[in-house]
């Protein structure tokens, strides 16, 4: 009896001490336990560094010999194929004297999202003859970045560029203090719109929100991402969107001078090292000024958990990665994102698997660049972090990003914050010899109007095509290699019309653009 008693306490402690351990593990040692990131995976993480899925096709790309006329075909500019930029009006109508009152909106999602909807809000401000109030950013729920406008735009900038086609404030008067984002939170109002639909008409925000503003001075519309119709929209309208994204969107001098920085080191000749110090090349840099240029690419690695897990495919960590990805979808989204009815096949096939660093990398190299290709990387947190780099960087030695171009210091203003730190992958990307996203998306999008809207060269990935040309295990290097080329001949920069139901913000001819 004494015995059982004895047997059962020890049970009892030894079960008391692993709840304690367990409960104490986070604290002391949050690294087993964090999410995958750029660094190594935690212990407790549910893939297996996974091996390279392309063995063949990596070990012809290392070994690779790029053609000199293909080399300099790669990195020629765009021709000039016959647009520019037009975005003013011959004579601008003068405001009207006084707005019907004050439009407020409140945007969610990354930098490139909110691009778009301070757009749309400066448009329906000019629809509505409304005062514009600066844009109020929600904090994201992915990455929790608490960014406001004015910690990533140019305030000033914004309103003197745009001072002759809508009336703009930074903050409302006393007298509508009142109306904040806690305050539309507890609560109906009458002053907040919530049911403007996905692409509605100027006639909607006419019939909807206008009698709003004439009856309280003021209208809130939240939510408001995507509220504004690409469609039959008079063609100042179209234009205002097109001026206040490629003119008065610019960013706070910090940031560009940060993205200035990185620029400046990846067109140095000398070697980049953190470790070696930056001190020196900056001191090289200045002493050299610009004859010692290089070239360089600028890879958006579109390779982060959300989009591992979003895509449902298989990107070769097993049967562990697969379960976990699809708990995590259903955590996340909670049901919203099912796994697909579409086998991995399908979905390559189809064109909807993003590329690992690994297809992105052979993909590259089939283009033509070499192992002394300068490639910075503009991307958050890669999804199995260096050990999924591992084959980019065996392609690309060079390769480089903000921790390995700056110093702590000068990343302090932008650390922790995502849209800041995109911000800076922007900037950077803008000023790149060539631009590629890995999969598309709103950055990708974004650069490719934006490069588009000044001729300059972006490649745009065929997924269909590659995700059929990497199922095929048995594809030798030369074959690969011609297939990509003539799969990729007329996706790097050229211009593209919008169609009907297109975004003016990924296609801005003939919207933002006039025939030369």
């Amino acid at each position: 009896m004494e015995l059982k008693h004895f047997t059962q306490l020890n049970h009892s402690q030894k079960s008391a001490f692993a709840v304690v351990f367990v409960i104490l593990l986070p604290p002391f040692f949050p690294n087993l336990f964090q999410p995958l990131g750029r660094a190594s995976p935690s212990m407790f993480s549910e893939w297996n560094a996974p091996r390279p899925m392309h063995v063949s096709l990596l070990e012809s790309a290392l070994q690779r010999q790029t053609p000199v006329e293909l080399q300099t075909s790669l990195w020629s500019p765009l021709a000039f194929q016959g647009w520019k930029p037009c975005t003013e009006r011959p004579k601008p109508r003068p405001l009207p004297e006084k707005s019907w009152g004050y439009i407020q909106v409140f945007l969610d999602g990354g930098l490139n999202q909110q691009k778009m909807g301070i757009c749309d809000a400066v448009a329906v401000a000019k629809i509505l003859n409304a005062t514009l109030v600066i844009p109020h950013f929600e904090v994201n729920p992915v990455w929790q970045d608490s960014s406001l406008f004015a910690d990533i735009f140019d305030v000033d900038h914004f309103i003197d560029v745009l001072h002759d086609e809508v009336s703009i404030v930074k903050e409302l008067p006393s007298d509508y203090s009142w109306s904040t984002r806690e305050y539309y939170g507890t609560g109906i109002r009458a002053t907040r719109i919530k049911t403007a639909p996905v692409q509605a008409t100027a006639d909607w925000y006419i019939e909807n929100v206008l009698p709003v503003l004439q009856s309280y001075g003021i209208a809130a519309i939240s939510p408001f991402s995507h509220r504004l119709t690409f469609n039959n929209l008079p063609s100042d309208i179209q234009r205002l969107r097109c001026k206040v994204n490629f003119e008065a969107l610019v960013f706070v001098p910090h940031i560009k001078e940060l993205g200035k920085a990185i620029v400046q080191r990846l067109c140095s000749a000398s070697s980049i090292n953190q470790d070696e110090g930056n001190d020196r090349l900056l001191e090289e840099t200045s002493k050299f000024g610009k004859h010692q240029t290089e070239k360089f690419v600028v890879l958006h690695l579109r390779f982060d958990k959300d989009m591992a897990a979003h895509s449902a495919c298989d990107f070769g960590g097993g049967k562990a990665e697969r379960l976990a990805l699809a708990k995590y979808r259903q955590v996340l989204w909670q049901g919203r994102v099912l796994n697909s009815q579409f086998t991995d096949e399908e979905l390559r096939n189809q064109g909807r698997c993003p590329l690992t660093p690994e297809e992105i990398g052979l993909l590259l190299a089939a283009l033509g660049f070499n192992s002394k290709t300068r490639l910075y990387l503009a991307s958050h947190k890669v999804y199995g972090g260096e050990a999924r780099l591992a084959t980019l960087s065996k392609l690309f030695p060079l390769m480089e990003d903000k921790k390995s171009l700056v110093s702590t210091e000068e990343l302090a203003n932008v650390k922790g914050k995502a849209s800041l730190l995109a911000a800076v992958d922007y900037y950077v990307s803008m000023h790149s010899d060539i631009f590629i996203s890995a999969s598309p998306g709103n950055m990708h999008n974004a650069l490719v109007a934006n490069r588009a809207y000044l001729n300059l060269k972006t490649i745009r990935p065929n997924m269909a095509l590659l995700g059929q040309l990497f199922q095929n295990k048995s594809i030798g290097w030369s074959e690969f290699q011609r297939a990509v080329l003539d799969g990729h001949k007329n996706r790097q920069g050229q211009i593209r019309l919008r169609k009907e139901k297109q975004s003016i913000y990924t296609y801005p001819a003939p919207d933002c653009m006039c025939r030369a």
